[in-house]
């Protein structure tokens, strides 16, 4: 494992950490950052499972170009009002390893305007 990797996974477990102890029993809108997709699903981790998922490798509403701010913000808005519709509106934003810029920041702004609180 190279050195760029350990720093990920030393970041992601700080920010997990951070997480479990302030989470207060909200699911956790956990997302993954590729080179060409963003995938985000909001989590409950006590019942371990998923309960919505979004992302731009979906068949449906697929923009033209998938790695950019914009196709990013138009998952945080598809993941918002789907949990919404199940009923969700407070979560734990987990950003991962990942830091809160561009792509990152895009979809969790766009999942607050969408409705959901974090």
């Amino acid at each position: 494992m190279g050195n760029q990797s350990k720093l990920f996974e030393r970041r992601k477990k700080r920010t997990r950490y951070k997480i479990t102890q302030t989470a207060g029993g909200r699911p956790r809108l956990s997302i993954f950052r590729s080179g060409k997709h963003i995938y985000a699903q909001i989590i409950d981790d006590r019942a371990a499972e998923t309960i919505v998922v979004a992302s731009t490798n979906e068949k449906e509403g697929k923009p033209a170009k998938t790695y950019n701010v914009e196709a990013a913000a138009a998952v945080g808005k598809k993941i918002a009002e789907r949990a919404l519709a199940k009923g969700l509106k407070a979560v734990v934003f987990d950003r991962g390893g990942y830091i809160y810029h561009g792509r990152v920041k895009a979809l969790a702004e766009a999942a607050r305007e969408g409705g959901l609180e974090f």
